[in-house]
Protein backbone atom coordinates (compact mmCIF):
# COMPACT_ATOMS: atom_id res chain seq x y z
CA UNK A 1 0.00 0.00 0.00
CA UNK A 2 1.57 3.09 -0.76
CA UNK A 3 2.29 5.75 2.01
CA UNK A 4 -0.74 7.61 2.87
CA UNK A 5 1.47 10.79 3.38
CA UNK A 6 2.64 10.31 -0.20
CA UNK A 7 -1.03 11.19 -1.34
CA UNK A 8 -2.09 14.52 -2.58
CA UNK A 9 -5.64 16.35 -1.45
CA UNK A 10 -7.45 13.99 -4.39
CA UNK A 11 -5.98 11.11 -3.45
CA UNK A 12 -6.96 11.28 -0.30
CA UNK A 13 -10.27 12.83 -0.88
CA UNK A 14 -11.05 9.72 -3.17
CA UNK A 15 -9.57 7.07 -1.54
CA UNK A 16 -11.37 8.07 1.69
CA UNK A 17 -14.59 7.68 0.01
CA UNK A 18 -13.75 4.36 -1.66
CA UNK A 19 -12.90 3.25 1.62
CA UNK A 20 -9.73 2.42 0.90
CA UNK A 21 -8.76 3.93 4.39
CA UNK A 22 -10.19 5.79 6.99
CA UNK A 23 -9.93 9.68 7.74
CA UNK A 24 -8.14 8.92 11.19
CA UNK A 25 -5.30 7.05 9.75
CA UNK A 26 -4.94 9.61 7.41
CA UNK A 27 -4.49 12.47 10.37
CA UNK A 28 -2.64 9.43 12.62
CA UNK A 29 -0.21 9.45 9.57
CA UNK A 30 0.70 13.01 8.96
CA UNK A 31 0.62 13.99 12.59
CA UNK A 32 3.02 11.77 13.09
CA UNK A 33 4.93 12.97 10.05
CA UNK A 34 4.92 16.50 11.42
CA UNK A 35 5.73 15.58 14.38
CA UNK A 36 9.14 13.85 12.98
CA UNK A 37 9.80 16.70 10.01
CA UNK A 38 10.44 19.61 13.01
CA UNK A 39 14.00 19.84 11.67
CA UNK A 40 12.63 21.77 8.97
CA UNK A 41 11.17 23.90 11.43
CA UNK A 42 8.16 24.65 9.01
CA UNK A 43 5.56 24.67 11.49
CA UNK A 44 4.77 27.57 13.98
CA UNK A 45 2.50 25.25 16.35
CA UNK A 46 1.07 21.68 15.78
CA UNK A 47 -2.53 21.10 15.93
CA UNK A 48 -3.19 16.88 16.10
CA UNK A 49 -6.31 17.53 18.01
CA UNK A 50 -7.74 19.74 14.98
CA UNK A 51 -6.95 17.44 13.14
CA UNK A 52 -8.34 14.36 14.65
CA UNK A 53 -11.48 15.57 15.80
CA UNK A 54 -12.28 16.72 11.50
CA UNK A 55 -11.35 13.09 11.01
CA UNK A 56 -13.59 11.52 13.07
CA UNK A 57 -16.30 14.09 11.89
CA UNK A 58 -15.29 12.23 8.57
CA UNK A 59 -15.10 9.11 9.18
CA UNK A 60 -19.08 9.53 10.84
CA UNK A 61 -20.02 11.46 7.72
CA UNK A 62 -18.75 8.92 5.60
CA UNK A 63 -20.97 6.24 7.48
CA UNK A 64 -24.15 8.38 7.46
CA UNK A 65 -23.77 9.80 3.30
CA UNK A 66 -22.86 13.19 4.49
CA UNK A 67 -19.42 13.84 3.19
CA UNK A 68 -18.22 17.41 2.23
CA UNK A 69 -15.83 18.64 -0.12
CA UNK A 70 -12.14 18.43 1.84
CA UNK A 71 -13.65 15.40 4.21
CA UNK A 72 -11.10 13.25 5.18
CA UNK A 73 -8.34 15.66 4.18
CA UNK A 74 -5.84 17.46 6.64
CA UNK A 75 -3.96 20.48 5.81
CA UNK A 76 -1.84 23.23 7.07
CA UNK A 77 -2.20 26.01 7.64
CA UNK A 78 -0.26 29.60 6.80
CA UNK A 79 0.39 31.59 10.26
CA UNK A 80 -1.05 34.73 8.49
CA UNK A 81 -4.49 33.24 8.98
CA UNK A 82 -6.28 33.76 11.83
CA UNK A 83 -7.70 30.68 13.81
CA UNK A 84 -9.64 30.78 16.08
CA UNK A 85 -8.45 29.30 19.93
CA UNK A 86 -5.27 28.74 18.07
CA UNK A 87 -2.04 30.83 18.08
CA UNK A 88 -1.86 33.28 15.23
CA UNK A 89 1.37 35.36 14.81
CA UNK A 90 2.70 36.36 11.53
CA UNK A 91 5.46 34.79 12.35
CA UNK A 92 6.24 37.86 14.58
CA UNK A 93 7.04 38.32 18.05
CA UNK A 94 4.39 41.01 17.52
CA UNK A 95 1.64 38.84 18.20
CA UNK A 96 3.24 36.20 20.27
CA UNK A 97 0.76 34.65 22.06
CA UNK A 98 -2.23 36.19 20.23
CA UNK A 99 -5.12 33.75 19.90
CA UNK A 100 -8.05 34.94 17.69
CA UNK A 101 -11.55 35.11 18.95
CA UNK A 102 -12.64 35.02 15.46
CA UNK A 103 -11.88 32.48 12.00
CA UNK A 104 -10.35 33.84 8.85
CA UNK A 105 -13.10 33.53 6.29
CA UNK A 106 -9.89 31.26 4.00
CA UNK A 107 -9.59 28.75 7.09
CA UNK A 108 -13.35 28.92 8.13
CA UNK A 109 -14.30 27.83 4.71
CA UNK A 110 -11.59 24.95 4.32
CA UNK A 111 -13.06 23.79 7.75
CA UNK A 112 -16.34 24.42 6.59
CA UNK A 113 -15.15 21.95 3.56
CA UNK A 114 -14.23 19.36 6.07
CA UNK A 115 -10.49 19.82 6.17
CA UNK A 116 -8.89 19.39 9.22
CA UNK A 117 -5.52 21.48 10.43
CA UNK A 118 -2.61 19.90 11.01
CA UNK A 119 -0.65 23.34 12.68
CA UNK A 120 0.32 26.53 11.32
CA UNK A 121 2.93 26.99 9.26
CA UNK A 122 6.15 29.26 9.36
CA UNK A 123 6.59 32.06 7.47
CA UNK A 124 8.14 35.51 7.19
CA UNK A 125 7.57 37.99 9.59
CA UNK A 126 4.48 39.97 8.46
CA UNK A 127 4.85 37.75 4.91
CA UNK A 128 7.84 40.50 4.49
CA UNK A 129 10.74 38.39 2.87
CA UNK A 130 11.89 36.12 0.26
CA UNK A 131 13.51 33.38 1.88
CA UNK A 132 11.88 32.73 5.35
CA UNK A 133 14.94 34.27 7.31
CA UNK A 134 12.84 36.83 9.00
CA UNK A 135 10.83 34.69 11.20
CA UNK A 136 11.06 35.38 14.91
CA UNK A 137 10.84 31.62 15.27
CA UNK A 138 13.46 30.91 12.88
CA UNK A 139 13.57 30.26 9.60
CA UNK A 140 12.17 27.05 7.78
CA UNK A 141 14.76 24.72 5.85
CA UNK A 142 14.10 23.49 2.46
CA UNK A 143 13.70 19.24 2.37
CA UNK A 144 15.71 20.05 -0.74
CA UNK A 145 19.53 19.45 -1.16
CA UNK A 146 21.86 20.08 -3.99
CA UNK A 147 23.24 17.11 -5.56
CA UNK A 148 26.76 17.86 -5.90
CA UNK A 149 27.54 17.13 -2.31
CA UNK A 150 27.21 20.13 -1.07
CA UNK A 151 25.44 20.56 2.00
CA UNK A 152 24.43 24.00 2.49
CA UNK A 153 20.98 24.25 4.11
CA UNK A 154 18.77 26.03 1.49
CA UNK A 155 15.84 28.35 1.65
CA UNK A 156 12.49 26.74 0.82
CA UNK A 157 11.20 30.38 -0.44
CA UNK A 158 9.30 33.11 1.34
CA UNK A 159 7.03 34.63 2.85
CA UNK A 160 5.38 31.04 2.47
CA UNK A 161 8.32 29.21 2.89
CA UNK A 162 6.82 26.81 5.59
CA UNK A 163 3.78 26.08 3.25
CA UNK A 164 5.93 25.02 0.68
CA UNK A 165 8.33 22.92 2.85
CA UNK A 166 5.41 20.99 4.09
CA UNK A 167 4.24 19.90 0.85
CA UNK A 168 7.59 19.11 -0.74
CA UNK A 169 8.58 16.91 2.19
CA UNK A 170 5.10 15.31 2.24
CA UNK A 171 3.93 16.21 5.46
CA UNK A 172 0.88 18.51 4.46
CA UNK A 173 -0.88 17.26 1.49
CA UNK A 174 -2.12 20.69 0.97
CA UNK A 175 -1.64 24.27 2.61
CA UNK A 176 -2.42 27.79 2.08
CA UNK A 177 -0.18 30.30 1.12
CA UNK A 178 -0.43 34.28 0.70
CA UNK A 179 0.51 36.15 -1.94
CA UNK A 180 1.32 39.61 -1.87
CA UNK A 181 4.38 40.15 -4.60
CA UNK A 182 4.92 36.30 -5.47
CA UNK A 183 5.18 34.89 -2.14
CA UNK A 184 3.00 31.65 -3.01
CA UNK A 185 5.06 31.45 -6.99
CA UNK A 186 8.22 31.71 -5.84
CA UNK A 187 8.46 29.25 -2.77
CA UNK A 188 5.99 26.53 -4.77
CA UNK A 189 9.09 27.26 -7.68
CA UNK A 190 11.68 26.52 -5.18
CA UNK A 191 10.10 23.75 -3.40
CA UNK A 192 9.04 21.64 -6.62
CA UNK A 193 5.82 22.23 -6.09
CA UNK A 194 2.35 24.15 -7.72
CA UNK A 195 1.05 27.11 -6.55
CA UNK A 196 -1.85 29.69 -7.32
CA UNK A 197 -2.11 33.62 -6.99
CA UNK A 198 -5.78 33.85 -8.18
CA UNK A 199 -7.46 37.27 -9.06
CA UNK A 200 -7.26 40.15 -6.66
CA UNK A 201 -10.73 39.84 -4.90
CA UNK A 202 -11.44 35.85 -5.39
CA UNK A 203 -10.52 34.57 -1.93
CA UNK A 204 -11.21 36.76 1.25
CA UNK A 205 -8.90 38.96 3.44
CA UNK A 206 -11.31 39.13 6.15
CA UNK A 207 -9.05 37.53 9.08
CA UNK A 208 -5.88 37.43 7.12
CA UNK A 209 -3.04 39.80 9.06
CA UNK A 210 -2.74 43.08 6.36
CA UNK A 211 0.58 43.70 4.64
CA UNK A 212 -0.67 45.56 1.78
CA UNK A 213 -3.99 45.41 1.56
CA UNK A 214 -4.08 46.49 -2.46
CA UNK A 215 -2.25 43.44 -2.96
CA UNK A 216 -2.28 40.45 -0.34
CA UNK A 217 -4.36 37.51 -1.91
CA UNK A 218 -5.24 33.99 -0.30
CA UNK A 219 -3.96 30.58 -3.09
CA UNK A 220 -3.24 27.09 -2.35
CA UNK A 221 -0.19 25.26 -2.41
CA UNK A 222 -0.38 21.27 -3.06
CA UNK A 223 1.58 18.97 -5.08
CA UNK A 224 0.08 19.36 -8.42
CA UNK A 225 -2.75 21.16 -10.75
CA UNK A 226 -5.90 18.66 -9.57
CA UNK A 227 -5.26 19.58 -5.73
CA UNK A 228 -5.07 23.74 -6.54
CA UNK A 229 -8.08 23.70 -8.12
CA UNK A 230 -10.02 21.58 -5.15
CA UNK A 231 -8.45 23.60 -2.85
CA UNK A 232 -8.88 27.04 -4.49
CA UNK A 233 -12.87 26.06 -4.54
CA UNK A 234 -13.09 25.36 -1.37
CA UNK A 235 -11.25 28.65 -0.40
CA UNK A 236 -12.57 31.04 -2.92
CA UNK A 237 -15.80 33.15 -2.66
CA UNK A 238 -17.83 36.42 -1.84
CA UNK A 239 -17.54 37.73 1.76
CA UNK A 240 -19.42 40.88 3.22
CA UNK A 241 -17.03 41.31 5.86
CA UNK A 242 -14.13 41.91 2.84
CA UNK A 243 -14.76 45.23 1.23
CA UNK A 244 -12.52 44.04 -1.95
CA UNK A 245 -14.03 40.59 -2.47
CA UNK A 246 -15.73 40.02 -5.70
CA UNK A 247 -19.51 39.34 -6.02
CA UNK A 248 -19.29 36.57 -8.20
CA UNK A 249 -19.97 32.84 -8.11
CA UNK A 250 -17.31 30.60 -7.49
CA UNK A 251 -16.62 28.16 -10.92
CA UNK A 252 -16.28 24.50 -10.73
CA UNK A 253 -13.08 24.73 -11.31
CA UNK A 254 -11.93 21.17 -10.84
CA UNK A 255 -14.68 19.57 -13.35
CA UNK A 256 -13.93 21.67 -15.65
CA UNK A 257 -10.78 20.98 -15.55
CA UNK A 258 -8.46 19.85 -19.12
CA UNK A 259 -5.30 19.61 -20.44
CA UNK A 260 -6.15 21.16 -23.72
CA UNK A 261 -4.44 24.64 -25.60
CA UNK A 262 -4.80 23.55 -28.69
CA UNK A 263 -5.46 26.94 -30.81
CA UNK A 264 -4.71 29.21 -27.10
CA UNK A 265 -1.93 31.44 -27.61
CA UNK A 266 0.52 31.55 -25.30
CA UNK A 267 2.46 35.20 -25.11
CA UNK A 268 6.38 34.69 -24.40
CA UNK A 269 7.08 38.41 -23.08
CA UNK A 270 10.19 39.56 -24.25
CA UNK A 271 11.03 42.12 -21.05
CA UNK A 272 11.61 38.42 -18.88
CA UNK A 273 14.82 37.94 -21.06
CA UNK A 274 16.97 39.42 -18.08
CA UNK A 275 20.54 40.41 -18.08
CA UNK A 276 22.21 38.44 -15.75
CA UNK A 277 20.44 35.54 -15.24
CA UNK A 278 21.18 31.93 -14.82
CA UNK A 279 21.12 30.10 -18.61
CA UNK A 280 19.70 27.45 -16.69
CA UNK A 281 16.85 29.54 -16.55
CA UNK A 282 16.40 30.32 -19.88
CA UNK A 283 17.21 26.73 -21.17
CA UNK A 284 13.82 25.45 -18.72
CA UNK A 285 11.97 28.43 -20.16
CA UNK A 286 12.54 27.32 -23.57
CA UNK A 287 11.87 23.65 -22.68
CA UNK A 288 8.39 24.78 -21.50
CA UNK A 289 7.77 27.01 -24.98
CA UNK A 290 8.25 23.98 -26.93
CA UNK A 291 6.30 21.98 -24.71
CA UNK A 292 2.76 24.04 -25.08
CA UNK A 293 4.02 24.20 -28.66
CA UNK A 294 3.61 20.51 -29.32
CA UNK A 295 0.31 20.50 -27.33
CA UNK A 296 -1.06 22.84 -29.69
CA UNK A 297 -0.47 26.40 -28.43
CA UNK A 298 0.77 28.82 -30.49
CA UNK A 299 3.20 31.07 -29.38
CA UNK A 300 3.46 34.54 -29.88
CA UNK A 301 6.41 36.83 -28.94
CA UNK A 302 4.57 40.14 -27.08
CA UNK A 303 5.81 42.89 -25.19
CA UNK A 304 4.92 44.40 -21.64
CA UNK A 305 7.10 47.51 -22.26
CA UNK A 306 6.54 48.85 -18.42
CA UNK A 307 7.68 45.75 -16.60
CA UNK A 308 10.85 46.97 -15.97
CA UNK A 309 9.42 49.27 -13.52
CA UNK A 310 7.66 47.03 -12.08
CA UNK A 311 9.97 46.34 -8.74
CA UNK A 312 10.81 49.51 -7.54
CA UNK A 313 6.89 49.88 -7.84
CA UNK A 314 6.17 47.23 -5.86
CA UNK A 315 8.65 48.33 -3.43
CA UNK A 316 7.30 51.78 -2.71
CA UNK A 317 3.52 50.54 -2.35
CA UNK A 318 4.08 47.91 -0.83
CA UNK A 319 5.91 49.24 1.84
CA UNK A 320 3.57 52.24 2.24
CA UNK A 321 0.60 49.79 2.80
CA UNK A 322 2.50 47.99 4.93
CA UNK A 323 3.70 50.90 7.11
CA UNK A 324 -0.47 52.11 7.71
CA UNK A 325 -1.26 49.05 8.43
CA UNK A 326 1.32 47.99 10.59
CA UNK A 327 0.64 51.20 13.12
CA UNK A 328 -2.41 49.50 14.64
CA UNK A 329 0.48 47.33 16.10
CA UNK A 330 0.91 49.77 19.60
CA UNK A 331 0.82 47.14 22.31
CA UNK A 332 -2.27 48.99 23.23
CA UNK A 333 -5.37 46.31 22.14
CA UNK A 334 -3.32 42.62 21.93
CA UNK A 335 -0.24 41.58 21.09
CA UNK A 336 3.22 42.37 22.56
CA UNK A 337 3.37 45.30 25.42
CA UNK A 338 6.17 46.91 26.79
CA UNK A 339 6.02 49.30 28.70
CA UNK A 340 9.48 50.62 31.03
CA UNK A 341 8.82 51.51 34.62
CA UNK A 342 7.32 55.55 34.80
CA UNK A 343 6.90 55.59 30.72
CA UNK A 344 5.00 57.58 29.49
CA UNK A 345 2.43 56.25 26.54
CA UNK A 346 4.73 57.11 23.82
CA UNK A 347 7.64 55.49 25.45
CA UNK A 348 5.37 52.42 25.54
CA UNK A 349 4.43 52.54 22.03
CA UNK A 350 8.18 52.91 20.68
CA UNK A 351 9.33 50.24 23.22
CA UNK A 352 6.89 47.75 22.07
CA UNK A 353 7.66 48.32 18.48
CA UNK A 354 10.94 47.95 18.76
CA UNK A 355 11.08 44.91 20.15
CA UNK A 356 8.39 43.67 18.73
CA UNK A 357 9.01 44.22 15.03
CA UNK A 358 12.26 42.56 13.77
CA UNK A 359 14.86 44.19 11.16
CA UNK A 360 13.03 43.55 7.78
CA UNK A 361 9.49 44.82 9.11
CA UNK A 362 11.26 48.10 10.79
CA UNK A 363 12.58 48.39 7.07
CA UNK A 364 9.62 48.26 5.01
CA UNK A 365 7.76 50.60 8.03
CA UNK A 366 10.69 53.42 7.27
CA UNK A 367 10.30 53.04 3.63
CA UNK A 368 6.52 53.12 3.62
CA UNK A 369 6.77 56.49 5.88
CA UNK A 370 9.20 58.12 3.57
CA UNK A 371 7.37 57.45 0.47
CA UNK A 372 4.07 58.74 2.33
CA UNK A 373 5.56 61.84 3.70
CA UNK A 374 4.85 65.15 3.30
CA UNK A 375 7.26 66.53 0.64
CA UNK A 376 7.69 63.01 -0.78
CA UNK A 377 3.92 61.48 -1.21
CA UNK A 378 4.08 63.19 -4.66
CA UNK A 379 7.59 62.02 -5.73
CA UNK A 380 7.49 58.74 -4.75
CA UNK A 381 4.06 57.08 -3.99
CA UNK A 382 1.90 59.19 -6.56
CA UNK A 383 4.51 58.51 -9.31
CA UNK A 384 4.37 54.54 -8.41
CA UNK A 385 0.91 54.53 -8.40
CA UNK A 386 0.96 55.93 -12.06
CA UNK A 387 3.53 53.18 -13.14
CA UNK A 388 1.54 50.63 -11.64
CA UNK A 389 -1.56 51.99 -13.71
CA UNK A 390 0.43 51.39 -16.73
CA UNK A 391 1.93 48.01 -15.59
CA UNK A 392 -2.00 47.03 -15.73
CA UNK A 393 -2.62 48.32 -18.83
CA UNK A 394 0.23 46.79 -20.67
CA UNK A 395 -1.56 42.97 -19.22
CA UNK A 396 -4.75 44.58 -20.85
CA UNK A 397 -3.11 45.29 -23.77
CA UNK A 398 -1.40 42.08 -24.67
CA UNK A 399 -4.95 40.04 -24.11
CA UNK A 400 -5.52 41.10 -28.00
CA UNK A 401 -2.84 39.05 -29.12
CA UNK A 402 -2.47 35.97 -26.89
CA UNK A 403 -4.62 34.19 -24.23
CA UNK A 404 -1.79 33.48 -21.53
CA UNK A 405 1.31 34.79 -20.56
CA UNK A 406 4.38 32.25 -20.12
CA UNK A 407 7.44 32.89 -17.75
CA UNK A 408 9.96 31.94 -15.48
CA UNK A 409 8.77 32.07 -11.96
CA UNK A 410 12.35 32.99 -10.22
CA UNK A 411 15.95 34.19 -11.12
CA UNK A 412 17.22 31.13 -9.75
CA UNK A 413 16.85 27.96 -8.14
CA UNK A 414 16.82 27.84 -4.33
CA UNK A 415 19.73 29.35 -2.79
CA UNK A 416 21.96 28.57 0.80
CA UNK A 417 20.06 30.24 3.68
CA UNK A 418 22.09 33.57 4.62
CA UNK A 419 23.46 33.89 0.82
CA UNK A 420 21.52 37.28 0.71
CA UNK A 421 20.54 38.35 4.01
CA UNK A 422 22.86 40.76 4.01
CA UNK A 423 21.37 42.29 0.68
CA UNK A 424 18.08 43.55 0.88
CA UNK A 425 18.52 44.49 -3.15
CA UNK A 426 19.72 40.86 -3.71
CA UNK A 427 16.85 39.48 -1.65
CA UNK A 428 14.26 41.75 -3.51
CA UNK A 429 15.18 40.25 -6.61
CA UNK A 430 14.03 37.30 -6.15
CA UNK A 431 10.61 38.54 -7.25
CA UNK A 432 10.91 40.85 -10.23
CA UNK A 433 9.16 38.15 -12.41
CA UNK A 434 6.18 37.51 -10.33
CA UNK A 435 6.09 41.04 -9.14
CA UNK A 436 4.10 42.33 -12.23
CA UNK A 437 0.94 39.82 -12.20
CA UNK A 438 0.57 40.96 -8.83
CA UNK A 439 0.50 44.57 -9.38
CA UNK A 440 -1.87 44.05 -11.54
CA UNK A 441 -4.29 41.72 -10.08
CA UNK A 442 -3.97 38.71 -11.78
CA UNK A 443 -3.97 35.29 -11.27
CA UNK A 444 -0.99 33.23 -11.87
CA UNK A 445 0.62 29.98 -11.35
CA UNK A 446 4.18 28.03 -10.90
CA UNK A 447 4.31 24.68 -11.98
CA UNK A 448 7.65 22.24 -11.67
CA UNK A 449 9.42 22.49 -15.06
CA UNK A 450 12.38 20.42 -13.96
CA UNK A 451 15.36 20.14 -11.93
CA UNK A 452 18.92 22.07 -12.65
CA UNK A 453 22.44 20.87 -13.17
CA UNK A 454 22.44 20.74 -8.76
CA UNK A 455 19.59 18.74 -8.26
CA UNK A 456 17.06 21.98 -7.66
CA UNK A 457 13.93 22.28 -8.24
CA UNK A 458 12.80 25.17 -11.38
CA UNK A 459 9.21 26.54 -11.78
CA UNK A 460 7.69 28.46 -14.59
CA UNK A 461 4.67 30.57 -14.64
CA UNK A 462 1.37 31.14 -16.18
CA UNK A 463 -0.23 34.37 -16.27
CA UNK A 464 -4.00 34.87 -17.22
CA UNK A 465 -6.61 37.51 -17.43
CA UNK A 466 -8.60 38.87 -15.03
CA UNK A 467 -10.92 35.84 -13.47
CA UNK A 468 -9.68 32.84 -15.92
CA UNK A 469 -7.90 30.87 -13.46
CA UNK A 470 -9.63 28.10 -15.44
CA UNK A 471 -7.57 28.98 -18.50
CA UNK A 472 -4.80 29.52 -16.15
CA UNK A 473 -5.14 25.57 -14.83
CA UNK A 474 -5.87 23.83 -17.82
CA UNK A 475 -2.34 25.28 -18.99
CA UNK A 476 -0.86 24.30 -15.95
CA UNK A 477 -2.54 20.65 -16.44
CA UNK A 478 -1.44 20.65 -19.92
CA UNK A 479 2.37 21.72 -19.26
CA UNK A 480 2.16 19.64 -15.80
CA UNK A 481 1.18 16.18 -18.02
CA UNK A 482 4.27 16.94 -20.34
CA UNK A 483 6.69 17.90 -18.04
CA UNK A 484 6.23 15.14 -16.09
CA UNK A 485 7.91 16.18 -12.69
CA UNK A 486 8.36 13.25 -10.12
CA UNK A 487 11.20 14.67 -8.49
CA UNK A 488 10.99 14.58 -4.35
CA UNK A 489 13.55 15.53 -2.17
CA UNK A 490 15.33 12.42 -0.21
CA UNK A 491 14.27 12.53 3.54
CA UNK A 492 17.63 13.51 5.80
CA UNK A 493 15.44 15.18 8.50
Amino acid sequence: MTDLTDLGVAAIRDGFRRGDFSAREVAGAFNSAVEKARGLNAFVIETPEHALAAADAADQARASGDLKPLSGVPLGIKDLFATMGYQTTAGSHMLGGFEPVYESTVSGNLFAAGAGMLGKLNMDEFAMGSSNETSYYGNVVSPWRRSDGGNAPLTPGGSSGGSAAAVAARIAPGVTGTDTGGSIRQPAAFAGITGIKPTYGRCSRYGMVAFASSLDQAGPMAQDVRDCAIMLEAMAGFDPKDSTSLELPVPQWEANLAADVRGKRIGIPKEYRIEGVPEEIDRVWDQGIEWMREAGAEIVEVSLPHTRYALPTYYIIAPAEASSNLARYDGVKYGLREQPDNASLADMYNATRAAGFGAEVKRRIMIGTYVLSAGFYDAYFNQAQKVRALIARDFHNVWSECDLLLTPTAPSAAFALGEKSDDPIAMYLNDVFAVPASLAGLPAMSVPAGLNDQGLPLGLQIIGKPLDEQGVLNAGLAFEERAGFKARPEAWW
